[in-house]
Order: C-alpha cells, then sequence, then structure tokens
C-alpha cells in the first residue's frame, strides 16, 4: 500500500469510527456531518468526497461494523462461517456459529438498533437494506441445514426449525436486552445462548 493510498485508508477510518461515535450517542437524525467531519478532524468537503452524502456514510458504516473490515466478503463467505461448517459435529458447528455471531453482535447491536430507530422516521434510511432482516436468516438457514447433518444433532428438529431457534436467539434484540439492560457481560451472555442453543439443538 502506498503513502497515499493509507492516508485515504486512514481518512477513511477516522470519519467512520466519528460517524459511529456520534450516531451510537446521539442518534442519526440529530446527529450532522459537520459534528462528524469536526470529530475525525477533516473537512466535510472529504466526508461528500469519500462517502457522497450521510446515507451512504451510514450504509458503509453498518456494513463495515458488521463485517469488522472493509472487505467485501459475505457472510457465509468469511472464514469463521466457512470454519463452522465444516466442523466434524453438530456441538462443534454450534458453538463456533455462537462464537462467530457473538462477535458481530458485540461489535454491531448499537449501531444496529440505532438504524432500526432511524428507519422507523426515515424511508430512504429503511431503503438501504431493502432485504430486511433476509440476509441474516439465510445466514443462519445454512448453517441450521449443516447442523442437522452433523452428529450429536436432534434427529426431530428440522433445519427450518433450528434456522428460527438460532435467528431468534442469535438477534440484535435479545443481546441488547441482556447486555446492555440487564447489565450481563458480553461472554456470559454468549456462553448463556451457547448452552441454551445445545440443549435445544443438539442430543444430551
Amino acid at each position: 500500500m502506498t503513502k497515499r493510498s493509507q492516508r485515504a485508508a486512514d481518512t477513511r477510518r477516522r470519519i467512520l469510527d466519528a460517524a459511529h461515535d456520534l450516531f451510537v450517542a446521539n442518534g442519526y437524525g440529530a446527529t450532522n456531518l459537520q459534528e462528524v467531519a469536526d470529530r475525525a478532524g477533516v473537512a466535510i468537503q472529504t466526508i461528500y468526497f469519500v462517502f457522497g452524502n450521510k446515507r451512504k456514510l451510514l450504509k458503509e458504516l453498518v456494513d463495515v461494523t458488521i463485517a469488522g473490515d472493509d472487505e467485501p466478503i459475505a457472510t457465509m463467505n468469511r472464514p469463521w462461517f466457512r470454519d463452522a461448517i465444516a466442523a466434524e459435529t453438530a456441538d462443534a458447528l454450534l458453538r463456533a456459529h455462537v462464537r462467530g455471531t457473538s462477535e458481530i453482535l458485540h461489535r454491531a447491536a448499537a449501531i444496529t438498533d440505532m438504524v432500526a430507530t432511524a428507519a422507523a422516521s426515515d424511508a430512504e434510511i429503511a431503503q438501504l437494506w431493502p432485504n430486511g432482516e433476509q440476509p441474516r436468516l439465510q445466514v443462519h438457514l445454512a448453517a441450521a441445514e449443516a447442523l442437522v447433518t452433523k452428529p450429536g444433532a436432534r434427529t426431530d428438529i428440522t433445519a427450518e426449525t433450528a434456522a428460527d431457534i438460532l435467528f431468534a436467539l442469535l438477534s440484535t434484540a435479545l443481546y441488547l436486552l441482556f447486555v446492555r439492560e440487564r447489565g450481563w457481560t458480553p461472554e456470559r451472555w454468549e456462553q448463556w445462548t451457547y448452552d441454551t442453543l445445545r440443549a435445544q439443538l443438539c442430543t444430551p
């Protein structure tokens, strides 16, 4: 990477970090781009040049926060997910899937909750994700379809039912309920979720 491209990447990261902090703390609607620029230490024109507008900045922020990096790689093509699918037993798959999903929720729960609030009053925000929760459901369905074929999976649970259970328990809403509202640590939440899912999806 050249010095110029490194500077550009650093500027992009500072803008995203500033937007994350302000959007989560104050809300998307209550935050203006001048505030983001001031916090990032850049001119507001730089934000327009890099991202185009405030909604595109939000879209990029959500995508990067969920992924954990700037790489355009879908969740189901990420190494952690592929390794989970390749696990030898249902229990090992479940543990890896909970761990990978938990890491996403640790990063993204607050920003996802903020987006849901913003979308309720701004139709154009909702249109940034026209498929809603469908991509998240598809990830859990792929995990469930693999899980039910592994040794140690309950034989009376279909892939569709397993996907529904994963979708419900590994959700932003439930994560925030335990961690933000009830004060659980992320580690305690992850262990409880794994234990609960194991009782539902795996044999004793």
